[in-house]
């Protein structure tokens, strides 16, 4: 790409002053960042062009991942990294006086995406094109991101995510390829002089989806895949037509916004009647765009229709895309005049569904009223797919209405989506051996029993490259230097690092990375913050999407009680200990609100007590971030996995986590159980009921939180504290519910059963961490077996078993 630093330097410069009318001493770090990017950017589409015309010369079956949420983060560094020109560029900027790091900062977070889901899906995409695999992202371009989150007064404030306040450069506008999507109207069959049937849609509201293309630049080849986002924009003609109409041109600008909202906002609140309704068409403008372009690329190769599912995989993640089944549907047999059987079978055939939870509440379902209104033709033929259907299951099992009730797609007012996506796919995917597990045996038992070759399992995975190459250079520098670098395209050859379980010198290399990283962690911190923490201290970890099956409570709970201990007894001392935090609770998740608050007033009283910060600080880290996690992981001791055992469906932050060094503690639940399979009891904390325990505690409601609270002393004086005058409280009722939550109604995620064995496991960190060499064995341990979870086997997997692909042999892979 570039032959050497001076090269790259003199294109640099010559891109500061052909873009902007600058050099690099008058450019500013914004006006640095923007002409690097665009003159990446130059070389990039050059394989973004080749990796295209590869595809369609060879009729490489095509990947479609259809996600709400795509959590990319800044792309700058990555790039470079995957490009092999991070060191040339790094080191011919700071000749030219300028630092990458710096420029890195004048990138926003790309506001696509909230947690886990999304950020697994921007794993994927970077996995496909390292791979050399046709696949591709289609998502949505919100404009705002999910919120900004400040607290004030310890409480969440929402402020807009404008992360598009600023030029993002790696974005292509495609209005060429505009697709246009239909809302609302009457559908009316009709029989044609022929016999023949067709549906006439009159009098709805059209939108055009207009395609932004970010490319999807693989590690050290030439693919460069694509991930398109959605942008919704009125039909100037569709506007003015209507405001003609109803001589209302007056309101013209309200209409105009009224459509472009879809694509406002990261998730509305959908608390109202409003909110659901913006947040299906959401849903059904992603899909309809999305299929009706993935069709638009079949037809251009001019292969019969009845090729179509040999050419095109169309991935659900998770049940927010699951419309992707009846909206092929309708342009199959609508636009393409397939019969419904022919149709059909196309469709399962080319869609494939994972799940990521094992919550019944998170599963998705409209009213029928709403998906009627609003999808005149997509519900009949939803209709159409459930009354087929339950016929189906009529005839295996007649007579049993209650098992066909339990499985029908419309049921009880409701259309349930993850049923549509059971039903209307080949493949159905948990993300962790044990959430497969209890699919198959609970949360769709009746679908298993009714499809079981359909049910498979696809451990979640991170890109290792993005999550310790780039976040933390000089552990991969160091791991290179140990055992080579075939584990950077191979990871699984991380487990080399095992032979260096007794290298004291090597282990006192990674206890310095791990110092260092943490010294500055502790400098941000200090600025950022203004709060000062002990680099020495144990940095314990707890950063993902605040809910309360996370528990993020059982952890405050805990500080409490160390607190407590430390005060009233003056001999009671714990190795120093720093608690992070990092969350963003959903805007009318009253519950979780209220837990930020709680963590905010613990840091309050224990930063500012003398008598016991020498021991022990907390951090609240707001606006929880891509960017800071890459801060924040490598420099993590203790990775925080507490959930309770049977509601996470994976993890990926206990991956990321691992891969740098930290120790998890966590229960047996998601993919805390496959770690403790590689890592064993001995580099692991595990504590809390297994999954079986909760399952049948909550299937015979025996579980008294309140007989927990009456027999545990540190359990009770830790909750009066709440509700009662104490230092958390101080007299004032804001901490009521959180009591009432865990004593009155019975602490539905079982803080207090776990709260015991959890504060043994974490005396026992205590306990090992003042054997440092020791840490570093199991540390060192736990990054040998981290290889296994790189999203590099888990597309190996989806491509192998679920999607049927192969690398594009003609492409540098």
């Amino acid at each position: 790409m570039f032959s050497g630093k001076e090269d790259f330097k003199q294109a640099f410069s010559e891109r500061l002053e052909t873009k902007l009318g600058k050099n690099a001493k008058t450019a500013t770090e914004v006006d640095a960042y923007r002409a690097l990017g665009s003159l990446l950017q130059d070389k990039i589409n050059k394989n973004w062009l080749r990796t295209d015309q590869e595809y369609k010369k060879n009729q490489n079956k095509q990947v479609y991942y259809f996600s709400m949420e795509f959590l990319i983060g800044r792309l700058l560094g990555s790039n470079l990294l995957n490009m092999q020109v991070l060191k040339v560029v790094e080191e011919g900027l700071r000749d030219l006086g300028l630092s990458l790091s710096a420029l890195e900062e004048k990138e926003n977070d790309a506001g696509l995406g909230n947690g886990g889901l999304g950020r697994l899906a921007a794993c994927f995409l970077d996995s496909l094109a390292t791979l050399g695999l046709a696949g591709h992202g289609y998502g949505l371009r919100y404009k705002y991101g999910m919120f900004h989150q400040q607290l004030v007064d310890g409480s969440q404030l929402e402020l807009p995510d404008n992360w598009l306040a600023q030029e993002f450069v790696w974005e292509v506008r495609r209005p060429e390829e505009t697709i246009e999507v239909r809302f609302g109207g009457k559908v009316s069959p009709i029989k044609d002089s022929l016999g023949s049937l067709y549906f006439d849609h009159r009098d709805y509201e059209q939108l055009q989806a207009v395609p932004y293309d970010v490319p999807v630049v693989g590690y050290n080849n030439e693919t460069v895949n694509t991930l398109r986002l959605w942008s919704a924009e009125p039909s100037a003609e569709d506007i003015i037509a209507k405001a003609s109409l109803k001589d209302d041109f007056g309101n013209f600008l309200d209409h105009r916004r009224s459509l472009t909202s879809i694509t406002e906002f990261l998730y509305p609140d959908d608390s109202n009647e409003e909110g659901k309704e913006l947040r299906l068409k959401q849903e059904y403008f992603l899909v309809s765009s999305g299929v009706q372009s993935a069709v638009r690329s079949f037809d251009e190769l001019g292969l019969p229709l009845s090729t179509f599912s040999n050419q095109v995989a169309l991935h659900i993640n998770d049940t927010h895309p699951a419309l992707v089944i009846p909206e092929l549907m309708r342009v199959l047999m609508d636009e393409k005049g397939l019969g419904w059987e022919k149709a059909w079978d196309l469709t399962q055939a080319s869609v494939s569904y994972t799940n990521h939870t094992t919550l019944s509440e998170a599963l998705e379902s409209w009213p029928i009223e709403l998906v009627q209104r609003l999808l005149p033709r997509i519900f009949m033929i939803i209709v159409e797919i459930n009354e087929r259907f339950c016929q189906s299951l009529w005839k295996t099992y007649p007579g049993d209405f209650d098992r066909i009730a339990s499985l029908a797609i419309v049921a009880d007012g409701q259309v349930k989506m993850a049923h549509l996506a059971i039903v209307g796919s080949h493949s159905v995917n948990g993300v962790a051996q044990l959430h497969t597990e209890i699919l198959k045996k609970r949360e769709m038992k009746s679908f298993y029993k009714s499809f079981p070759s359909r049910f498979n399992n696809k451990t979640n995975g991170i890109t290792h490259r993005r999550w310790l190459m780039h976040a933390n250079e000089p552990l991969a520098k160091s791991i290179t230097e140990a055992i080579g670098n075939d584990w950077i395209e191979q990871p699984g050859h991380l487990q080399d690092l095992l032979q260096k379980k007794n290298d004291n010198a090597f282990l006192d290399q990674l206890y310095d990375i791990k110092q260092q990283n943490k010294e500055d962690v502790a400098a941000w911190v200090k600025q950022t913050e203004g709060i000062t923490i002990d680099p020495l201290s144990i940095y314990d970890v707890h950063i993902k999407r605040l809910h309360g099956y996370k528990r993020q409570l059982l952890n405050a709970l805990h500080i409490m009680y160390l607190y407590n201990q430390i005060k009233l007894n003056r001999s009671f001392t714990i190795q120093p200990r720093t608690f992070f935090f990092a969350a963003k609770a959903a805007p009318s998740y009253y519950f979780a609100k209220k837990v930020i608050k709680l963590i905010d007033t613990i840091a309050g009283v224990v930063n500012n007590d003398p008598d016991v910060n020498d021991q022990m600080k907390v951090v609240f880290l707001p606006n929880y971030s891509v960017s800071t996690a890459e801060r924040i992981i490598p420099a993590a001791n203790v990775s925080e996995q507490i959930s309770l055992a049977s509601k996470e469906a994976s993890g990926t932050g206990n991956m990321k986590l691992m891969l740098n060094g930290a120790l998890t503690i966590g229960t047996m639940d998601g993919a805390n159980v496959e770690i403790h399979e590689l890592v064993g009891d001995d580099n692991i904390y595990t504590f809390g009921l297994s999954s079986e325990e909760v399952l049948e505690y909550d299937h015979n409601k025996l579980y008294s939180s309140q007989a927990v609270y009456e027999t545990d002393e540190r359990i009770r004086h830790t909750l009066n504290q709440l509700i009662h005058y104490s230092p958390f409280s101080k007299g004032e009722n804001v901490f009521e519910e959180l009591y009432h939550h865990l004593v009155t109604h019975n602490d539905e995620f079982f803080v207090l059963k776990d709260f015991a064995d959890y504060a043994a496991a974490q005396q026992r960190i205590s306990q090992d961490y003042q054997a440092k060499r020791q840490w570093s064995v199991k540390s060192l341990i736990n990054i040998a077996h981290s290889g296994t979870f790189s999203s590099d086997r888990t597309i190996q997997q989806y491509a192998t078993e679920i999607w049927r692909i192969q690398p594009a042999k003609t492409l540098k892979v």
